[in-house]
């Protein structure tokens, strides 16, 4: 133990940690540090928010607001119809780290998802999910000196790994050995260290379980060694959603909404690929996504699309023939995506852009560069929206979903007008909702697994009163607590407040951080990752 070390708090991240992934290894004993921080603190289930994903949840849960106020929905930002990866410069609202600096405390970070390109804080960064494999870092120059004092750093696991659990067990050592010698460098009062293959794992493999427990016996290790090393005064664990099997259908919500009149399609062309999870040797090799240009492949087959051979019925033949797996490992993003049937944005009135919103937009005149929708019609749309898709049932005649509401319901703030019109919730998170256009509006989920409101959080410590409990404990509650912990007021914008088992400190306003400027990502090689995890379709 190092008796100068100055951390107070450790924040420790973990996607998607939930108790049906921690309960089996507890009981056999593969994590025993994090599972002591169970035992010996408190702890509970942690709710996440509407949509429960990773771009959205994390920002949700280091501001402590709902995406209406800090401004992330998913893992895309939508500039009329044309879309970008979300990054930092999307997030209008101070993070805990930010608002620690405004109190004279330092901080490190590593891997905190929708983090680049980074703002100035007393401390470290270095970002995770969304940044490009080569990241800026703050301070500058950071992630060079972080390679030489470790050796090998990535933000994404190695594909040429030998397997999927080395592959993401070393990219979880290297966030422990990247944030002991940024402890030591910065000697912080606040550390935040977060974990992201154990949500990929999930996306990837699911059924592997030997890969999965390799991976957290890989945290549980290097969170050994850092609470050995630097003997926080409270750590706290949390996860920004949980995980677990889908038992439902898949339903296309814009198969549905065509069927409705409400969506228009077109053959070939530019677009999201809508026909399995693709994977494009080039455009991993780093081309930039504005440098693009169709190639005799993608001419080829939006030629065969305009014709009617789509991708979409290209592979419903593969599927039969039990090739469609191949043929997705293959295919190159491109060709498949300008061979697909697709939702035609401006000619349709309403549609599903990214399924991970969870909801519907609609294409609203005024709004959107070509909307149909006058906005004199918008709530008598958005009405019909509603009403018809809480009629929806699988064919067994149960609900498709738990809610389907305005979107005011789930969000406010200055940023809820870039939010989808109507919010629709899966019934128990059992259904998989797909934004592609297929002949069926239902069928197999494309994931067994995938993600869950519930997830889980702990704490531990001498300023931590272990008979309170966690209470209703909620996403947005984690950010105010660790600022409890650091003796620093909240922010009054705050949606959450402080867990039971800690002292609040009360509030203060705090400025925002939008300065009406976002950077653009335009990064095919983190896009293409978010394709082969199932995040983009």
């Amino acid at each position: 133990m190092d008796d100068a070390s100055s951390l107070r708090t450790l924040l420790v991240g973990i996607d998607a940690a939930c108790d049906r992934v921690l309960a089996p290894l507890f009981e056999d004993d593969e994590v025993p540090t994090l599972e002591s921080i169970y035992r010996d603190g408190t702890g509970g289930s942690l709710e996440s928010q509407i949509p429960p994903w990773t771009a959205s949840a994390w920002p949700s849960l280091y501001t402590g607001k709902n995406p209406g106020k800090h401004g992330v929905f998913g893992f895309l930002r939508f500039d009329g119809y044309d879309w970008d990866v979300v990054n930092a410069s999307d997030v209008c609202e101070p993070t805990i780290w930010e608002l620690l600096d405004d109190h004279g405390l330092s901080s490190v970070v590593v891997n905190a998802p929708v983090t680049h390109p980074p703002r100035t804080f007393d401390g470290a960064l270095i970002p995770g999910y969304t940044a490009p494999e080569d990241p800026d870092c703050h301070p500058e120059g950071l992630l060079e000196e972080v390679r030489e004092a470790i050796g090998e750093y990535r933000v994404y696991p190695d594909e040429d790994a030998a397997d999927l659990a080395s592959a993401y067990a070393d990219c979880i050592r290297m966030r422990g050995e990247a944030f002991c010698y940024l402890a030591d460098r910065f000697d912080p009062a606040f550390g935040f260290v977060e974990f992201q293959g154990t949500d990929s794992i999930y996306h990837e493999a699911p059924d592997d379980d030997t890969a999965i427990r390799t991976i957290y016996r890989e945290l549980d290790r290097q969170l050994e060694s850092i609470l050995e090393v630097y003997d926080p005064d409270t750590v706290i664990v949390a996860s920004d959603h949980g995980m677990g099997p889908y038992r439902g259908l898949e339903f296309r919500v814009n198969e549905y909404l065509r069927a409705e009149g409400l969506v228009e399609t077109r053959r070939g062309g530019d677009g999201m690929p809508t026909w399995a999870t693709v994977r494009d040797d080039a455009l991993k090799a780093g081309a930039e996504a504005t440098d693009h240009r169709p190639g005799l492949g993608e001419r080829a087959m939006a030629t065969a699309a305009r014709a009617g051979l789509t991708s979409q019925r290209i592979g419903a033949v593969l599927e039969r023939l039990g090739l469609d797996d191949v043929a997705a490992k293959h295919a190159p993003a491109g060709v498949v995506s300008a061979g697909a049937k697709q939702v035609d944005f401006p000619a349709s009135r309403a549609y599903v852009r990214s399924r991970i919103e969870l909801g519907v937009r609609i294409n609203l005149e005024g709004r959107e560069p070509n909307g149909v929708v006058p906005e004199a019609e918008y709530e008598a749309v958005r009405t019909r929206l509603i009403d018809a898709l809480r009629s929806v049932r699988t064919p067994d005649g149960e609900p498709v979903f738990e809610a389907v509401r305005p979107r005011e319901e789930y969000f406010h703030g200055p940023e809820s007008e870039r939010a989808v019109d109507v919010v629709t919730v899966p019934a128990d998170f059992e259904h998989f909702l797909s934004a592609t256009l297929r002949d069926e509006q239902f069928g197999p989920p494309s994931e067994p697994w995938n993600h869950k409101l519930e997830g889980t959080v702990a704490l531990s410590g001498a300023a931590v009163d272990h008979g309170a409990g966690v209470g209703d404990a909620h996403l947005f509650d984690i950010a105010p607590t660790v600022l409890a912990t650091l003796d620093v007021p909240a922010c009054d914008r705050m949606d959450g407040t402080p867990l039971p088992c800690v002292d609040p400190v009360g509030v203060q306003s705090y400025p925002r951080t939008d300065d009406g400027v976002s950077v653009e990502t335009a990064d095919d090689g983190v896009e293409q990752r978010l394709a082969d995890l199932g995040y983009l379709e």
